[in-house]
C-alpha cells in the first residue's frame, strides 16, 4: 500500500518518486502519517492558493506549526487581515530593502569568499551560504554582531521537526521562544531609537493612521529572521547543488553571468527548498473523488507541483533555457512570498561573486545529510571543490 510520510528521512533525501506517484495515482491523498490531505498536481495547488476562503492559512501554514504564530503573521492570516498586514509590511520592505541591498550583498559575499581563497575544498553551507545570509539579515535589521552565531543556530532549529515524534520537540520550541524574546527586545529598543533599518521601518510604517502592533512586528521579525537565514541559505545551497550537478550549467553561467536569473528560476522549479506548506479546509470540498471536510488540514506539495509534466514538459530535467512560468518556488496567491525580490537579488549577487572567485566550482561526491523538516528541504552540509 502506498504511503506518503513527510516525516520520513527518505522523503527528506528524495521526495520526487513519491511525488510522481501522488500526481499520477493519488492527486488528493489522505496521508495517515501526517493526518492530512496532500495535493500534488500543479493546477490543484494553484487552485487552493487562490481560494483562501476554502483553504485557509489562519490556523497556520507550517506542517507542524509553532505556538502563537497562527492567525498572527502575514503567512498565517486570510484577507482582510492579511491585506492590512501585507500593505503595511510591503510599504516598509519597499522603502528600505532593495535599494540598499546590492552593495552590502556584494561586500558580504566578497568578504566570505576572500576567506576561502586558497582552499581546495569547503562546506558551502557552513562556510558561505549561512554566513552570507546571516550577515544580510544583520544588515537589514541592524542586529548586534555579537548575536550572529546564536541567531543562526536558533533559526535553523526553528524550521526542523523531530522525525520520531513527528512534532516540534522541546529544542525546536525553545529555539522559537528564544527568537520571540530576542525579537521582542529588539522591537522595544528600536521603538526608543529608530534608525534606517528594516525593523525601524516596520515600526514607522503607517497607512491612514494604521500601524503595525508590537506583537505583529515581533512575529514578522521572527518569521523573516527564520526565513532570511535558514530558508534563503537552504535555497542558495540547493541552487549550488543543482548547478554543480550539471557542470554544463555552471560553465554557461561562468561564460555569461546574465543567465544567472534563469538558473535561479529553474532551480526554484526543479529542486526548491520550500517543498510543502499547510492549509485548513473551511468548507466541504470534493476533489478527484475524495471529500475533504471542514477542519481537515491539507499539505500543498509545491515540490510535486513543480515537477508536473502537464505544466513543465520534461519536468525532471534541469533546463537552463526553460524560463519556467508559474513555478511554486515562492508559493502563490495572496500568500506569495513577500521576500521574493530580496531573495532573487541576494542569490544573484552570491552566485555572481562565487563563480567569479571559483569558476571551476564542482561538487564533492558524498552522501548528503538532509535537514529533518516537513516544510523545507536542503542538505545540512554540501562539500564543494574550488
Amino acid at each position: 500500500m502506498f504511503r506518503f510520510n513527510p516525516y520520513s528521512p527518505e522523503i527528506d533525501a528524495d521526495p520526487f518518486p513519491a511525488y510522481a506517484t501522488l500526481r499520477a495515482e493519488y492527486p488528493c491523498f489522505w496521508s495517515e502519517d501526517a493526518e492530512m490531505w496532500v495535493l500534488s498536481r500543479h493546477k490543484d495547488i494553484v487552485m487552493a492558493l487562490n481560494d483562501w476562503e476554502t483553504f485557509s492559512s489562519a490556523k497556520g501554514n507550517l506542517v507542524n506549526e509553532l505556538p502563537g504564530r497562527a492567525g498572527s503573521t502575514l503567512g498565517t492570516t486570510d484577507p482582510p487581515r492579511h491585506d492590512r498586514l501585507r500593505a503595511l509590511i510591503q510599504k516598509a520592505v519597499t522603502k528600505r530593502a532593495l535599494a540598499h541591498l546590492m552593495a552590502p550583498a556584494q561586500s558580504v559575499a566578497q568578504k566570505h569568499l576572500e576567506a576561502l581563497k586558497g582552499r581546495e575544498q569547503f562546506d558551502f553551507v557552513a562556510e558561505f551560504s549561512s554566513k552570507y545570509t546571516v550577515d544580510l539579515i544583520v544588515y537589514l535589521f541592524d542586529l548586534p554582531p555579537a548575536d550572529l552565531e546564536t541567531v543562526r543556530d536558533k533559526a535553523v532549529m526553528m524550521v526542523q521537526t523531530d522525525p520520531v515524534t513527528r512534532q516540534k520537540g522541546p529544542e525546536h520550541l525553545a529555539a522559537y521562544e528564544w527568537m520571540r524574546e530576542y525579537a521582542g527586545n529588539l522591537v522595544q529598543e528600536r521603538k526608543k531609537n529608530p534608525g534606517e533599518d528594516l525593523l525601524s521601518q516596520f515600526i514607522l510604517s503607517e497607512i491612514d493612521g494604521d500601524k503595525l502592533k508590537d506583537e505583529e512586528i515581533l512575529l514578522t521579525v521572527t518569521t523573516l529572521i527564520m526565513a532570511g537565514i535558514e530558508s534563503l541559505s537552504g535555497f542558495m545551497t540547493m541552487l549550488i547543488k543543482n548547478i554543480t550537478d550539471h557542470p554544463e550549467v555552471r560553465e554557461a553561467l561562468v561564460e555569461n553571468p546574465d543567465l544567472i536569473p534563469d538558473a535561479i528560476e529553474e532551480s526554484l522549479r526543479f529542486n526548491t527548498s520550500a517543498q510543502r506548506f499547510r492549509r485548513c479546509v473551511m468548507k466541504e470540498t470534493t476533489l478527484h473523488g475524495q471529500t475533504m471536510k471542514p477542519g481537515d488540514f491539507v499539505i500543498l506539495a509545491y515540490g510535486a507541483g513543480n515537477r508536473d509534466e502537464d505544466v513543465f514538459p520534461n519536468a525532471d530535467v534541469y533546463d537552463l533555457s526553460r524560463k519556467p512560468k508559474g513555478h511554486l518556488g515562492f508559493g502563490g496567491g495572496v500568500h506569495a512570498c513577500l521576500g521574493t525580490a530580496i531573495a532573487r537579488l541576494a542569490c544573484k549577487v552570491a552566485v555572481e561573486e562565487l563563480l567569479l572567485a571559483f569558476p571551476n566550482l564542482s561538487k564533492v561526491d558524498q552522501e548528503l545529510r538532509w535537514m529533518p523538516s516537513t516544510n523545507f528541504r536542503s542538505p545540512l552540509e554540501l562539500q564543494v571543490k574550488a
